[in-house]
Protein backbone atom coordinates (compact mmCIF):
# COMPACT_ATOMS: atom_id res chain seq x y z
CA UNK A 1 0.00 0.00 0.00
CA UNK A 2 1.36 3.38 -0.99
CA UNK A 3 1.17 6.29 1.42
CA UNK A 4 1.60 8.81 -1.41
CA UNK A 5 -0.17 12.07 -0.66
CA UNK A 6 -0.90 12.36 -4.38
CA UNK A 7 -2.66 8.99 -4.36
CA UNK A 8 -4.78 10.16 -1.43
CA UNK A 9 -5.62 13.44 -3.16
CA UNK A 10 -6.48 11.62 -6.40
CA UNK A 11 -8.80 9.26 -4.54
CA UNK A 12 -10.80 12.27 -3.37
CA UNK A 13 -11.25 13.92 -6.76
CA UNK A 14 -14.89 14.30 -7.82
CA UNK A 15 -16.32 11.37 -9.79
CA UNK A 16 -16.99 13.84 -12.59
CA UNK A 17 -13.51 15.03 -13.53
CA UNK A 18 -14.96 17.90 -15.54
CA UNK A 19 -15.75 19.65 -12.26
CA UNK A 20 -13.63 22.79 -11.84
CA UNK A 21 -10.66 22.74 -9.47
CA UNK A 22 -9.95 26.44 -9.84
CA UNK A 23 -11.03 29.49 -11.76
CA UNK A 24 -9.52 32.94 -12.10
CA UNK A 25 -11.26 36.34 -12.26
CA UNK A 26 -10.17 36.72 -15.89
CA UNK A 27 -12.23 33.71 -16.90
CA UNK A 28 -9.68 30.91 -16.90
CA UNK A 29 -10.83 27.54 -15.51
CA UNK A 30 -8.97 24.33 -14.73
CA UNK A 31 -10.92 21.10 -14.23
CA UNK A 32 -9.87 18.22 -12.00
CA UNK A 33 -9.29 16.01 -15.05
CA UNK A 34 -7.05 18.64 -16.64
CA UNK A 35 -5.12 18.96 -13.38
CA UNK A 36 -4.49 15.21 -13.35
CA UNK A 37 -3.28 15.29 -16.95
CA UNK A 38 -1.00 18.25 -16.34
CA UNK A 39 0.45 16.78 -13.14
CA UNK A 40 1.22 13.61 -15.10
CA UNK A 41 2.77 15.53 -17.99
CA UNK A 42 4.93 17.63 -15.65
CA UNK A 43 6.01 14.46 -13.81
CA UNK A 44 6.95 12.86 -17.16
CA UNK A 45 9.11 15.86 -18.01
CA UNK A 46 10.86 15.76 -14.64
CA UNK A 47 11.59 12.06 -15.14
CA UNK A 48 12.95 12.80 -18.63
CA UNK A 49 15.40 15.22 -17.02
CA UNK A 50 16.63 12.40 -14.80
CA UNK A 51 14.88 13.34 -11.55
CA UNK A 52 14.22 10.32 -9.35
CA UNK A 53 12.32 9.71 -6.13
CA UNK A 54 13.75 11.76 -3.26
CA UNK A 55 15.31 14.45 -5.47
CA UNK A 56 14.52 18.04 -4.54
CA UNK A 57 12.79 20.43 -6.93
CA UNK A 58 13.42 24.03 -5.84
CA UNK A 59 10.81 26.52 -7.01
CA UNK A 60 10.86 30.33 -6.92
CA UNK A 61 8.05 31.44 -9.20
CA UNK A 62 5.00 33.67 -8.99
CA UNK A 63 1.64 32.17 -8.07
CA UNK A 64 -0.16 30.58 -11.01
CA UNK A 65 -2.24 27.47 -11.76
CA UNK A 66 0.87 25.98 -13.41
CA UNK A 67 2.87 26.47 -10.21
CA UNK A 68 0.27 24.40 -8.36
CA UNK A 69 0.58 21.71 -11.03
CA UNK A 70 4.35 21.60 -10.40
CA UNK A 71 3.60 20.80 -6.76
CA UNK A 72 1.16 18.02 -7.69
CA UNK A 73 3.66 16.63 -10.18
CA UNK A 74 6.33 16.45 -7.49
CA UNK A 75 3.96 14.58 -5.16
CA UNK A 76 3.03 12.23 -7.98
CA UNK A 77 6.67 11.53 -8.88
CA UNK A 78 7.94 11.12 -5.32
CA UNK A 79 10.03 14.28 -5.64
CA UNK A 80 10.53 16.72 -2.77
CA UNK A 81 8.87 20.08 -3.44
CA UNK A 82 10.92 23.02 -2.14
CA UNK A 83 9.11 26.35 -2.52
CA UNK A 84 11.04 29.57 -2.07
CA UNK A 85 9.62 32.91 -1.01
CA UNK A 86 9.43 35.12 -4.09
CA UNK A 87 10.89 37.97 -2.03
CA UNK A 88 14.16 36.11 -1.47
CA UNK A 89 17.17 37.95 -2.83
CA UNK A 90 19.91 36.18 -4.82
CA UNK A 91 22.08 35.69 -1.72
CA UNK A 92 19.21 33.85 0.02
CA UNK A 93 18.49 31.72 -3.05
CA UNK A 94 22.19 30.95 -3.27
CA UNK A 95 22.22 29.58 0.29
CA UNK A 96 19.14 27.43 -0.23
CA UNK A 97 20.39 25.96 -3.50
CA UNK A 98 23.69 25.08 -1.87
CA UNK A 99 22.02 23.57 1.19
CA UNK A 100 19.23 21.62 -0.50
CA UNK A 101 21.17 20.49 -3.59
CA UNK A 102 18.11 20.20 -5.82
CA UNK A 103 18.09 18.27 -9.07
CA UNK A 104 15.89 20.90 -10.72
CA UNK A 105 15.52 24.63 -10.09
CA UNK A 106 12.50 26.51 -11.39
CA UNK A 107 12.55 30.32 -11.48
CA UNK A 108 10.78 33.23 -13.13
CA UNK A 109 11.85 33.97 -16.72
CA UNK A 110 13.05 37.45 -15.77
CA UNK A 111 15.28 36.02 -13.00
CA UNK A 112 17.03 33.35 -15.06
CA UNK A 113 20.04 35.46 -16.03
CA UNK A 114 20.75 36.25 -12.37
CA UNK A 115 19.91 32.92 -10.76
CA UNK A 116 21.04 30.29 -13.26
CA UNK A 117 24.75 30.97 -12.58
CA UNK A 118 24.07 30.34 -8.87
CA UNK A 119 22.35 27.05 -9.67
CA UNK A 120 25.17 26.05 -12.01
CA UNK A 121 27.75 26.81 -9.34
CA UNK A 122 25.97 24.47 -6.93
CA UNK A 123 25.74 21.69 -9.48
CA UNK A 124 22.00 21.91 -10.08
CA UNK A 125 21.40 19.81 -13.17
CA UNK A 126 18.58 21.78 -14.74
CA UNK A 127 17.35 25.36 -14.41
CA UNK A 128 13.94 25.97 -15.99
CA UNK A 129 11.57 28.92 -16.06
CA UNK A 130 7.86 29.40 -15.48
CA UNK A 131 5.86 32.62 -15.83
CA UNK A 132 2.33 33.51 -14.81
CA UNK A 133 0.91 33.30 -18.34
CA UNK A 134 1.98 29.73 -19.02
CA UNK A 135 5.25 31.01 -20.47
CA UNK A 136 8.77 29.84 -19.80
CA UNK A 137 10.97 26.88 -20.70
CA UNK A 138 9.10 24.37 -18.50
CA UNK A 139 5.76 24.64 -20.35
CA UNK A 140 7.67 24.29 -23.63
CA UNK A 141 9.36 21.14 -22.34
CA UNK A 142 6.05 19.72 -21.11
CA UNK A 143 4.30 20.44 -24.42
CA UNK A 144 7.06 18.61 -26.31
CA UNK A 145 6.91 15.57 -24.05
CA UNK A 146 6.17 12.22 -25.62
CA UNK A 147 5.38 8.75 -24.42
CA UNK A 148 3.17 7.44 -21.63
CA UNK A 149 2.74 9.28 -18.37
CA UNK A 150 4.59 7.38 -15.63
CA UNK A 151 2.49 5.82 -12.87
CA UNK A 152 2.15 7.44 -9.47
CA UNK A 153 5.33 6.65 -7.54
CA UNK A 154 4.72 4.54 -4.44
CA UNK A 155 5.82 6.33 -1.29
CA UNK A 156 6.19 5.30 2.33
CA UNK A 157 4.58 7.42 5.02
CA UNK A 158 7.96 8.82 6.11
CA UNK A 159 9.22 9.63 2.61
CA UNK A 160 9.72 13.35 2.12
CA UNK A 161 7.00 15.23 0.23
CA UNK A 162 8.17 18.80 0.77
CA UNK A 163 10.87 20.83 2.40
CA UNK A 164 10.13 24.34 3.65
CA UNK A 165 12.82 26.60 5.03
CA UNK A 166 12.07 28.50 8.20
CA UNK A 167 12.68 32.24 8.25
CA UNK A 168 16.01 31.93 10.03
CA UNK A 169 15.70 34.96 12.33
CA UNK A 170 18.45 33.34 14.40
CA UNK A 171 21.16 31.93 12.18
CA UNK A 172 20.77 30.41 8.72
CA UNK A 173 17.40 29.12 7.49
CA UNK A 174 16.62 25.50 8.38
CA UNK A 175 14.91 23.09 6.00
CA UNK A 176 11.90 21.48 7.71
CA UNK A 177 11.46 17.99 6.24
CA UNK A 178 7.76 17.27 5.78
CA UNK A 179 6.64 13.74 4.95
CA UNK A 180 3.65 12.33 3.10
CA UNK A 181 2.26 11.32 6.51
CA UNK A 182 2.73 14.83 7.92
CA UNK A 183 0.87 16.54 5.10
CA UNK A 184 -1.82 13.89 4.59
CA UNK A 185 -2.75 13.58 8.25
CA UNK A 186 -2.95 17.34 8.70
CA UNK A 187 -4.94 17.86 5.53
CA UNK A 188 -7.52 15.23 6.49
CA UNK A 189 -7.81 16.65 10.01
CA UNK A 190 -8.53 20.13 8.62
CA UNK A 191 -11.09 18.91 6.09
CA UNK A 192 -12.95 17.07 8.82
CA UNK A 193 -12.64 19.83 11.44
CA UNK A 194 -13.66 22.63 9.07
CA UNK A 195 -16.38 20.56 7.29
CA UNK A 196 -15.07 20.98 3.76
CA UNK A 197 -17.17 19.30 1.04
CA UNK A 198 -17.33 19.29 -2.74
CA UNK A 199 -19.86 22.13 -2.56
CA UNK A 200 -17.32 24.55 -1.08
CA UNK A 201 -15.70 27.41 -2.96
CA UNK A 202 -12.49 28.74 -1.38
CA UNK A 203 -11.35 32.25 -2.21
CA UNK A 204 -7.58 31.72 -2.46
CA UNK A 205 -5.61 34.96 -2.14
CA UNK A 206 -2.55 33.63 -0.26
CA UNK A 207 0.92 32.96 -1.69
CA UNK A 208 1.73 29.29 -2.32
CA UNK A 209 5.38 29.33 -1.27
CA UNK A 210 4.19 29.12 2.33
CA UNK A 211 2.47 26.36 4.31
CA UNK A 212 -0.69 28.45 4.79
CA UNK A 213 -1.47 28.95 1.12
CA UNK A 214 -0.03 25.69 -0.20
CA UNK A 215 -0.89 23.08 2.41
CA UNK A 216 -3.74 24.49 4.50
CA UNK A 217 -5.71 26.12 1.71
CA UNK A 218 -4.98 23.89 -1.29
CA UNK A 219 -5.16 20.62 0.64
CA UNK A 220 -8.58 21.49 2.07
CA UNK A 221 -9.83 21.90 -1.49
CA UNK A 222 -7.99 18.95 -3.07
CA UNK A 223 -8.97 16.52 -0.31
CA UNK A 224 -12.64 17.45 -0.48
CA UNK A 225 -13.21 17.85 -4.22
CA UNK A 226 -14.05 21.53 -3.71
CA UNK A 227 -13.01 24.39 -5.96
CA UNK A 228 -11.03 27.61 -5.65
CA UNK A 229 -11.34 31.14 -6.92
CA UNK A 230 -7.65 31.72 -7.61
CA UNK A 231 -6.22 35.20 -7.13
CA UNK A 232 -2.55 35.94 -7.80
CA UNK A 233 -2.45 37.99 -4.60
CA UNK A 234 -4.69 39.80 -2.16
CA UNK A 235 -6.18 42.73 -4.02
CA UNK A 236 -8.92 44.46 -2.03
CA UNK A 237 -11.07 45.35 -5.03
CA UNK A 238 -10.81 41.84 -6.47
CA UNK A 239 -11.58 40.20 -3.13
CA UNK A 240 -14.63 42.40 -2.60
CA UNK A 241 -15.82 41.59 -6.14
CA UNK A 242 -15.60 37.78 -5.88
CA UNK A 243 -16.16 37.12 -2.16
CA UNK A 244 -19.95 36.78 -2.66
CA UNK A 245 -19.22 33.79 -4.94
CA UNK A 246 -17.24 31.95 -2.25
CA UNK A 247 -18.13 29.91 0.81
CA UNK A 248 -14.76 29.97 2.60
CA UNK A 249 -11.83 32.34 2.92
CA UNK A 250 -8.41 31.93 4.52
CA UNK A 251 -6.33 34.96 5.37
CA UNK A 252 -3.58 36.51 7.41
CA UNK A 253 -4.63 39.27 9.85
CA UNK A 254 -3.62 41.96 7.37
CA UNK A 255 -6.29 40.70 4.94
CA UNK A 256 -8.98 41.23 7.56
CA UNK A 257 -7.80 44.69 8.59
CA UNK A 258 -7.80 45.72 4.92
CA UNK A 259 -11.33 44.42 4.46
CA UNK A 260 -12.46 46.26 7.58
CA UNK A 261 -10.73 49.38 6.28
CA UNK A 262 -13.09 49.44 3.29
CA UNK A 263 -16.39 51.20 4.01
CA UNK A 264 -17.92 49.10 1.23
CA UNK A 265 -17.28 45.81 3.03
CA UNK A 266 -20.21 44.44 4.97
CA UNK A 267 -22.78 41.71 5.48
CA UNK A 268 -23.69 41.45 1.81
CA UNK A 269 -20.16 40.32 0.97
CA UNK A 270 -20.26 37.63 3.67
CA UNK A 271 -23.87 36.45 3.28
CA UNK A 272 -22.86 33.38 1.24
CA UNK A 273 -19.88 32.51 3.45
CA UNK A 274 -19.74 29.71 6.00
CA UNK A 275 -16.13 30.06 7.23
CA UNK A 276 -13.39 32.67 7.61
CA UNK A 277 -10.07 31.48 9.07
CA UNK A 278 -6.98 33.41 10.11
CA UNK A 279 -3.39 32.39 10.76
CA UNK A 280 0.34 32.96 10.15
CA UNK A 281 0.37 35.85 12.65
CA UNK A 282 -1.66 36.75 15.76
CA UNK A 283 -5.08 38.21 15.09
CA UNK A 284 -5.87 41.19 17.29
CA UNK A 285 -8.88 40.57 19.52
CA UNK A 286 -10.24 43.94 18.41
CA UNK A 287 -10.03 42.91 14.74
CA UNK A 288 -11.92 39.73 15.63
CA UNK A 289 -14.66 41.72 17.36
CA UNK A 290 -14.93 44.35 14.62
CA UNK A 291 -15.23 41.66 11.96
CA UNK A 292 -18.03 39.92 13.84
CA UNK A 293 -19.85 43.23 14.30
CA UNK A 294 -19.51 44.07 10.61
CA UNK A 295 -20.34 40.67 9.07
CA UNK A 296 -22.00 38.49 11.68
CA UNK A 297 -19.16 35.95 11.24
CA UNK A 298 -16.63 35.02 13.94
CA UNK A 299 -13.20 34.45 12.40
CA UNK A 300 -11.80 31.02 13.25
CA UNK A 301 -8.23 31.60 14.39
CA UNK A 302 -5.86 28.65 14.32
CA UNK A 303 -2.23 28.01 15.21
CA UNK A 304 0.41 26.28 13.15
CA UNK A 305 4.08 26.26 12.23
CA UNK A 306 6.20 25.39 9.22
CA UNK A 307 7.55 22.39 11.16
CA UNK A 308 4.17 21.01 12.22
CA UNK A 309 1.42 22.22 9.97
CA UNK A 310 -1.72 23.13 11.92
CA UNK A 311 -1.74 22.29 15.63
CA UNK A 312 -4.83 23.87 17.16
CA UNK A 313 -7.88 25.82 16.12
CA UNK A 314 -10.96 27.41 17.56
CA UNK A 315 -13.97 25.11 17.20
CA UNK A 316 -16.13 25.06 14.09
CA UNK A 317 -19.10 24.56 16.40
CA UNK A 318 -18.69 26.39 19.68
CA UNK A 319 -17.13 29.57 20.94
CA UNK A 320 -14.43 31.14 18.79
CA UNK A 321 -12.60 33.18 21.36
CA UNK A 322 -10.84 36.40 20.38
CA UNK A 323 -7.17 36.11 21.25
CA UNK A 324 -7.22 32.31 21.58
CA UNK A 325 -6.02 29.68 19.11
CA UNK A 326 -8.39 27.01 20.36
CA UNK A 327 -7.87 23.30 20.93
CA UNK A 328 -5.77 20.57 19.25
CA UNK A 329 -6.91 19.14 15.94
CA UNK A 330 -7.71 15.39 15.86
CA UNK A 331 -4.66 13.19 16.48
CA UNK A 332 -2.54 16.05 17.82
CA UNK A 333 -1.51 16.61 21.43
CA UNK A 334 -0.42 19.92 22.99
CA UNK A 335 1.14 20.51 26.39
CA UNK A 336 2.54 23.46 28.31
CA UNK A 337 5.65 22.61 30.33
CA UNK A 338 7.78 24.22 33.01
CA UNK A 339 11.49 24.90 33.25
CA UNK A 340 12.49 21.21 33.19
CA UNK A 341 11.04 20.97 29.68
CA UNK A 342 8.96 17.85 30.26
CA UNK A 343 6.60 18.36 33.21
CA UNK A 344 3.15 19.57 32.20
CA UNK A 345 2.03 22.64 34.14
CA UNK A 346 -1.33 23.10 35.87
CA UNK A 347 -4.25 24.69 34.03
CA UNK A 348 -3.72 28.42 33.50
CA UNK A 349 0.04 28.34 34.06
CA UNK A 350 2.32 30.02 31.51
CA UNK A 351 5.07 27.87 30.05
CA UNK A 352 6.63 26.48 26.87
CA UNK A 353 4.25 25.02 24.28
CA UNK A 354 5.10 21.58 22.90
CA UNK A 355 3.24 19.44 20.35
CA UNK A 356 3.19 15.80 19.34
CA UNK A 357 1.43 14.00 16.52
CA UNK A 358 1.62 12.68 12.93
CA UNK A 359 1.80 16.29 11.73
CA UNK A 360 5.24 16.98 13.24
CA UNK A 361 8.14 17.13 10.77
CA UNK A 362 10.77 14.44 10.45
CA UNK A 363 13.49 16.94 11.35
CA UNK A 364 15.71 19.64 9.86
CA UNK A 365 17.53 18.86 6.62
CA UNK A 366 21.10 17.75 7.30
CA UNK A 367 21.01 19.22 10.81
CA UNK A 368 20.77 16.20 13.15
CA UNK A 369 22.05 18.13 16.18
CA UNK A 370 19.53 20.94 15.70
CA UNK A 371 16.80 18.34 15.23
CA UNK A 372 17.72 16.68 18.52
CA UNK A 373 17.69 20.04 20.28
CA UNK A 374 14.16 20.78 19.12
CA UNK A 375 12.66 17.53 20.44
CA UNK A 376 12.32 16.49 24.07
CA UNK A 377 13.61 13.16 25.36
CA UNK A 378 10.02 11.87 25.32
CA UNK A 379 9.41 12.90 21.70
CA UNK A 380 7.60 16.24 21.88
CA UNK A 381 8.46 19.11 19.51
CA UNK A 382 9.44 22.39 21.16
CA UNK A 383 7.51 25.09 19.35
CA UNK A 384 9.43 28.00 20.85
CA UNK A 385 6.11 29.59 21.76
CA UNK A 386 5.00 30.48 25.28
CA UNK A 387 1.39 30.12 26.40
CA UNK A 388 -1.20 28.59 28.65
CA UNK A 389 -4.11 26.17 28.44
CA UNK A 390 -7.19 27.43 30.24
CA UNK A 391 -9.83 25.48 32.17
CA UNK A 392 -11.86 24.92 28.99
CA UNK A 393 -8.90 23.51 27.07
CA UNK A 394 -8.29 26.58 24.90
CA UNK A 395 -4.67 27.46 24.13
CA UNK A 396 -3.63 31.09 24.49
CA UNK A 397 -0.25 32.10 23.10
CA UNK A 398 1.50 34.72 25.17
CA UNK A 399 4.46 35.16 22.84
CA UNK A 400 7.55 33.62 21.36
CA UNK A 401 10.14 32.31 23.81
CA UNK A 402 12.75 34.44 22.05
CA UNK A 403 10.47 37.47 22.51
CA UNK A 404 10.35 36.95 26.28
CA UNK A 405 11.81 39.94 28.15
CA UNK A 406 13.56 39.22 31.45
CA UNK A 407 13.67 42.55 33.26
CA UNK A 408 15.16 42.72 36.75
CA UNK A 409 14.71 38.96 37.03
CA UNK A 410 11.01 39.07 36.14
CA UNK A 411 9.50 37.47 33.04
CA UNK A 412 7.68 39.99 30.87
CA UNK A 413 5.51 38.75 28.00
CA UNK A 414 5.18 41.32 25.19
CA UNK A 415 1.76 40.14 24.06
CA UNK A 416 0.25 41.04 27.42
CA UNK A 417 1.60 44.59 27.18
CA UNK A 418 0.55 44.91 23.53
CA UNK A 419 -2.99 43.94 24.50
CA UNK A 420 -3.15 46.74 27.07
CA UNK A 421 -1.74 49.31 24.63
CA UNK A 422 -4.08 48.20 21.82
CA UNK A 423 -7.11 48.76 24.09
CA UNK A 424 -6.32 52.46 24.30
CA UNK A 425 -8.33 54.81 22.02
CA UNK A 426 -6.18 56.15 19.22
CA UNK A 427 -3.99 53.03 18.94
CA UNK A 428 -4.21 50.93 15.77
CA UNK A 429 -1.63 48.31 16.80
CA UNK A 430 1.59 47.93 18.73
CA UNK A 431 4.69 45.79 19.15
CA UNK A 432 6.84 45.46 22.28
CA UNK A 433 10.43 44.21 22.19
CA UNK A 434 13.18 43.83 24.75
CA UNK A 435 16.62 45.43 24.46
CA UNK A 436 19.70 45.24 26.69
CA UNK A 437 19.85 47.49 29.76
CA UNK A 438 22.83 47.89 32.13
CA UNK A 439 20.75 47.73 35.32
CA UNK A 440 17.77 45.53 34.51
CA UNK A 441 19.34 43.19 31.99
CA UNK A 442 16.54 43.95 29.55
CA UNK A 443 13.78 46.54 29.29
CA UNK A 444 10.87 46.91 26.94
CA UNK A 445 10.33 49.36 24.12
CA UNK A 446 6.87 49.91 22.65
CA UNK A 447 6.32 50.73 18.97
CA UNK A 448 2.86 52.14 18.34
CA UNK A 449 0.88 52.81 15.17
CA UNK A 450 -1.81 55.39 15.80
CA UNK A 451 -5.29 55.46 14.31
CA UNK A 452 -5.33 58.71 12.27
CA UNK A 453 -8.94 59.42 13.24
CA UNK A 454 -8.26 59.44 16.99
CA UNK A 455 -4.47 59.81 17.16
CA UNK A 456 -4.64 62.73 19.57
CA UNK A 457 -5.86 60.39 22.31
CA UNK A 458 -2.72 58.25 22.07
CA UNK A 459 0.11 60.45 23.30
CA UNK A 460 3.15 58.92 24.97
CA UNK A 461 1.99 60.29 28.34
CA UNK A 462 -1.46 58.76 27.87
CA UNK A 463 -0.04 55.37 26.90
CA UNK A 464 2.42 55.30 29.81
CA UNK A 465 -0.29 56.33 32.29
CA UNK A 466 -2.61 53.66 30.91
CA UNK A 467 0.11 50.98 31.19
CA UNK A 468 1.00 51.96 34.75
CA UNK A 469 -2.66 51.79 35.66
CA UNK A 470 -3.13 48.28 34.31
CA UNK A 471 0.28 46.56 34.67
CA UNK A 472 2.92 45.98 37.28
CA UNK A 473 5.66 48.59 36.95
CA UNK A 474 8.31 46.09 35.85
CA UNK A 475 6.19 45.31 32.79
CA UNK A 476 5.89 48.92 31.64
CA UNK A 477 8.16 49.75 28.66
CA UNK A 478 10.80 52.39 29.17
CA UNK A 479 9.98 54.24 25.97
CA UNK A 480 7.20 54.58 23.39
CA UNK A 481 8.03 55.16 19.73
CA UNK A 482 5.34 56.20 17.26
CA UNK A 483 5.73 54.64 13.81
CA UNK A 484 3.71 54.77 10.60
CA UNK A 485 3.81 50.98 10.27
CA UNK A 486 5.41 47.92 11.84
CA UNK A 487 7.96 45.96 9.77
CA UNK A 488 6.42 42.71 8.53
CA UNK A 489 7.52 39.73 6.49
CA UNK A 490 5.56 38.53 3.44
CA UNK A 491 3.14 36.53 5.62
CA UNK A 492 2.28 39.50 7.78
CA UNK A 493 4.31 38.60 10.86
CA UNK A 494 5.84 41.56 12.70
CA UNK A 495 9.62 41.37 12.42
CA UNK A 496 10.52 42.08 16.02
CA UNK A 497 14.11 41.06 15.40
CA UNK A 498 14.50 44.13 13.17
CA UNK A 499 13.11 46.44 15.86
CA UNK A 500 15.44 44.90 18.45
CA UNK A 501 18.44 45.24 16.18
CA UNK A 502 17.70 48.89 15.37
CA UNK A 503 17.48 49.92 19.04
CA UNK A 504 19.67 47.41 20.87
CA UNK A 505 22.30 49.98 21.86
CA UNK A 506 19.90 52.59 23.19
CA UNK A 507 20.82 52.08 26.85
CA UNK A 508 24.19 50.34 26.56
CA UNK A 509 26.24 52.27 23.99
CA UNK A 510 28.70 54.94 24.97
Amino acid sequence: MTHSLYALIRSRFPADLSQPLLSTPDGRSLAYGEAEQLAGAYARSFAALGAVKGDRVAVQVDKSPEALMVYLACLRAGLVFLPMNTAYRPDEVDYLLGNAEPAIFLCRPQDEATLKPLADRHGVGHTLTLGTAGDGSLPVLVAAGEGPVPPVVACDADDLAAMLYTSGTTGKPKGAMLTHRNLASNGVALVESWRFTSTDVLLHALPIFHAHGLFVACHCVLLSGARMIWLEKFDLAEVLAVLPQATTFMGVPTFYTRLLGSPAFGRDHAAHMRLFTSGSAPLLAETHRQFTDRTGHAILERYGMTETGMNTGNPYDGERRPGSVGMPFPGISVRVVGEDGVTALPVGSVGDIQVQGPNVMLGYWRMPEKTREEFTVDGWFKTGDVGLIDADGYLDIVGRAKDLIISGGYNVYPKEIEGVIDDLPGVAESAVVGIPHPDFGEVGLAFVCRDPATAAEASEDAIMAHLKEHLANYKVPKKVFFVDSLPRNTMGKVQKALLREQHKGMFTSG
